[in-house]
């Protein structure tokens, strides 16, 4: 399965400080990209992915027929209303 970044969320993933973090959320998506979508919420047609580190970080996404996945955005449980709105408008 085919993964495709935002500028939005390189954005995201580049301004995390934490550099576990950023390595827990890049073997998320390169599981994804083997078909092992994991844990995954959805709402209105857009996935979350949580990430079980630090703040509860975030991963939002659409599905585009059966082999991409395009990551939308980012973000972690204390901005996770606003995160939403953002990727439901790129939608």
């Amino acid at each position: 399965m085919q993964c495709i970044k935002t500028k939005y969320f390189i954005q995201w993933l580049d301004s995390l400080k934490d550099e576990i973090a950023q390595a827990h959320i890049v073997t998320r998506i390169a599981r994804i990209e083997t078909g092992l979508l994991g844990n995954v919420k959805f709402f209105h047609g857009i996935g979350e992915l949580k990430i079980n580190h630090g703040p509860g970080y975030r991963v939002y996404f659409i599905k585009q027929g059966k082999e991409i996945i395009l990551l939308l955005n980012g973000g972690d449980k204390s901005t996770q209303q606003k995160d939403i709105e953002k990727v439901t408008a790129l939608n």
